[in-house]
C-alpha cells in the first residue's frame, strides 16, 4: 500500500463490512457469543438490533474471527455464516441444503469423508437433517448456525411452520446445533405477531445491539486505524464525522465515506455534509412513499373488495342487501323531515316510486 490517501474508500456506506481489517468494536457481543459457544452446553443466542445498527457485520466477522476467541478444541466447532434472504432459503429443504453446503465447505480436507456422508441424503428434508446434525454430534462436531435476516423466513409460513421450528429446538435442546440468529425485533414478538407456538421462539440468551460506544465511535472515524499510513481521514476530518454520526455505526460509515470522497474530489466540507443528509433523508421519503402507496391500495381496492364480501360471510342475497337499504332509508326520513333535510313531500314520492303507485 501506497503513502498519501488510499485508492479505495474505506467507509462501508451501505451493507455489511465484508474486511475483518475495517471491522470495529463490538468486542462484549463477540465474547458473549464465543462463551456460550464454548459452554458445556452450547446455548442459542438472538441478536436484536434496528436495521443499520451492524447485525449482520457482526455476525460476519464473528465467523472470521471466532476461532481466536475459542483456542481450545476449535476443532470440534464449524460456524458459518448463512443469509436467510438469499433464494435458497426460501424452501425447508432449500434451507437444510444451503446449511449443509456451508458447512462442509468449512470442514478440513482431511475430514470431508467422514463427515459428508450423512449429508448425501436426498432430499434432503427435516428428518435427514436432524440425523445428519445427530451423526455429526457424534463425533464430536457442533454445527454453529450464525442466521442473519430472520425475517425473511416469515414472509414464508407454509413453509416454515411450527414443525420446522420445533426440530430447530429440539436440535438445539440436545447439545447438538447452536445458533446465532439476527432479527430486528426479538423472536417471542415475532412468534406472538405470526401466531406460532413452537418453543423455538423462546431463545436461550437475547443481546440488544446497541450503538457504539464513545471510543468505538472515535475508532471507527480513525480507518484504517490500524493501517502503517495512518487514519483515512484529516483530525478535523474526524472531527466532522463524529458530529454528525454520533455513535450509531451507519451514519458515522456514512459520514465517513462522503468527507472522503469530497477530498479525494476535491470539494469542500460543505458538499460532504450535503451528500450525507440527504442519504440520510432517502430512505425516509421512499417509506413515506411505499406508506401512501398501501393506503391508496387499500382505500380503492382492500377496502371495497372485504366490504363487497360482507353478503356472503352474513349468508344473505344481494337482493336482501337492497331490501334492507330500503328500509333503513325509510327509517331514516322522518328523522331528515324533523330536521329539515327534506319536506314531506319528497318523502311521499320516494315513498309512492318504491311501492309503484302512480
Amino acid at each position: 500500500m501506497t503513502s498519501g490517501a488510499l485508492p479505495v474508500n474505506p467507509f462501508v456506506a451501505a451493507g455489511m463490512i465484508e474486511d475483518p481489517r475495517l471491522f470495529v468494536g463490538r468486542k462484549d457481543e463477540l465474547h458473549a457469543i464465543a462463551s456460550r459457544m464454548k459452554g458445556d452446553q452450547p446455548t442459542s443466542i438472538n441478536i436484536v438490533g434496528d436495521k443499520h445498527i451492524g447485525k449482520s457485520s457482526l455476525l460476519h466477522y464473528f465467523v472470521l474471527t471466532w476461532q481466536q476467541r475459542v483456542l481450545n478444541n476449535s476443532s470440534n466447532y464449524v460456524v458459518i455464516y448463512l443469509p436467510l434472504r438469499g433464494v435458497d432459503c426460501q424452501t425447508e429443504t432449500g434451507f437444510y441444503e444451503a446449511v449443509a453446503e456451508g458447512l462442509l465447505n468449512h470442514v478440513q480436507g482431511w475430514q470431508q469423508r467422514s463427515l459428508q456422508n450423512c449429508w448425501k441424503t436426498k432430499p434432503l428434508n427435516r428428518q435427514a437433517f436432524s440425523d445428519a446434525v445427530k451423526e455429526w454430534k457424534q463425533q464430536g462436531k457442533l454445527p454453529v448456525l450464525c442466521l442473519d435476516d430472520f425475517e425473511s423466513l416469515l414472509k414464508y409460513p407454509d413453509k416454515f411452520d411450527n414443525g420446522f421450528y420445533d426440530n430447530l429446538r429440539s436440535l438445539m435442546d440436545s447439545n447438538a446445533l447452536m445458533l446465532v440468529v439476527a432479527s430486528r425485533k426479538q423472536l417471542d414478538v415475532y412468534a406472538n405477531e405470526h401466531r406460532f407456538v413452537s418453543s423455538f421462539f423462546n431463545i436461550g440468551h437475547t443481546i440488544s445491539l446497541n450503538e457504539l460506544t464513545t471510543d468505538e465511535a472515535i475508532e471507527l472515524s480513525r480507518l484504517p486505524s490500524r493501517s502503517t499510513n495512518g487514519a483515512a481521514l484529516s483530525v478535523d476530518e474526524q472531527n466532522h464525522a463524529q458530529q454528525w454520526g454520533d455513535r450509531h455505526p451507519y451514519k458515522l460509515q456514512l459520514a465517513g465515506y462522503f468527507l472522503w470522497e469530497a477530498r479525494q474530489q476535491g470539494k469542500a466540507i460543505k458538499w460532504a455534509k450535503q451528500q450525507f443528509e440527504q442519504q440520510l433523508a432517502h430512505p425516509k421519503s421512499k417509506a413515506q412513499r411505499n406508506w401512501w402507496q398501501l393506503w391508496l391500495r387499500w382505500l380503492v381496492w382492500d377496502f371495497p373488495v372485504r366490504l363487497g364480501k360482507i353478503p356472503q360471510f352474513i349468508g344473505v342475497t344481494v337482493g336482501d342487501i337492497g331490501n334492507w337499504i330500503t328500509g333503513l332509508v325509510m327509517l331514516l326520513l322522518p328523522v331528515l323531515v324533523l330536521v329539515g333535510v327534506v319536506r314531506w313531500n319528497e318523502v311521499w314520492d320516494f315513498v309512492r316510486d318504491k311501492l309503484g303507485i302512480k
